[in-house]
């Protein structure tokens, strides 16, 4: 009786997923209704997926909007893609944060990578269930990739001198943004040694500026000029 009890306390402060979705709408007033219904489509698209292949912790996927679309989403706090730019998802897994972002800037190309070939398959099946034209998901290691980008978009995949020595040179010099052409890494926690280590100039945005939830109290992007 008693853990029963503990069960339904708990489970007064979960969020349905509505509720998280109503949220994302909240911090981006100036979504399409396209861009609306697009988004409302990844919770069951990545809840069929993860039954077959687990992409999301599955004690994490009544989360998605908030941990991972929301998440992935902060990026454009901080800067927005201009059409016609390219970015890369380096590990991108089942898609994050290439392609909440890729529903946010319909205009720009996105190429999503990542070693594992069947999270890459997770990526291209969401990604054609809701018709997004301008995502590229390719099974490839971060440092076999070939071409150049204005931008590279991570999230906790590498510590930030690695993802410097795979990617720098795949940055496009010229920028058309306020922002130079460079790395933007979402990352967690105390980033202090990891920052120390790197020795590269960088520019750290507390997510917590930007939204209230508690899960964001210790999330930043780290900005680093390519």
């Amino acid at each position: 009786m008693i853990n029963s009890l503990i069960i339904i306390h708990q489970s007064l402060f979960i969020m349905t997923p509505s509720l998280q979705l109503d949220r994302i709408f909240a911090y981006f007033p100036d979504l399409t209704d396209q861009q609306k219904q697009q988004l409302a489509e990844l919770a069951p698209l990545y809840r069929e997926w993860n039954e077959k292949i687990n992409v999301i912790s599955r004690r994490d996927i009544d989360n998605i909007y908030i941990h991972h679309v929301l998440h992935s989403l902060a990026i454009a706090k901080i800067i927005s893609f201009q059409p016609g730019t390219k970015v890369l998802d380096i590990g991108t897994g089942g898609g994050f944060p290439g392609i909440p972002l890729a529903i946010l800037f319909p205009d720009t190309q996105f190429r999503l990578v990542d070693s594992i070939g069947k999270k890459i398959k997770v990526v291209q099946s969401v990604a054609e269930a809701m018709g997004l034209t301008n995502v590229l998901a390719v099974h490839q290691r971060a440092e076999k990739v070939k071409g150049s980008f204005d931008f590279v978009v991570t999230r906790a995949v590498a510590r930030l001198q690695l993802l410097w020595a795979w990617c720098h040179k795949k940055i496009l010099p010229e920028s058309k943004h306020s922002l130079p052409n460079g790395i933007l890494c979402l990352k967690g926690g105390d980033l202090t040694e990891e920052l120390k280590e790197s020795n590269l100039p960088h520019q750290l945005y507390s997510l917590s500026e930007f939204f209230k939830e508690d899960f964001f109290e210790t999330k930043q992007v780290v900005y680093v000029e390519g």
